[in-house]
């Protein structure tokens, strides 16, 4: 029972990490010391990150929703009551 949480956990954190690694190369991206060839190379990791990062959406995605440990709240209707001033 504990392997697909511990799944779910890395998944989460390789999902965070790659979103962060994408973040950060789209700032050294626009660096203007960046050579053509260090901008092309940051490119091509971006584009296989994106991938990555991609496959590993899918697959949280597809897994199956958490039961939620709270019921779902329900809504009666409330009684109500007229009073009258005399």
């Amino acid at each position: 029972m504990n392997q697909p949480a511990v799944f779910d956990q890395d998944l989460n954190q390789n999902i965070r990490a790659l979103q962060e690694w994408l973040r950060k190369a789209w700032l050294q991206l626009g660096d203007p010391t960046l050579t053509t060839f260090s901008r092309r190379e940051l490119r091509n990791q971006m584009k296989q990150c994106s991938a990555d990062l991609r496959v590993h959406l899918q697959a949280a995605a597809a897994r199956p929703p958490e039961p939620s440990a709270t019921p779902p709240r329900t809504f009666a209707k409330p009684e109500l009551r007229l009073l009258a001033w005399s």
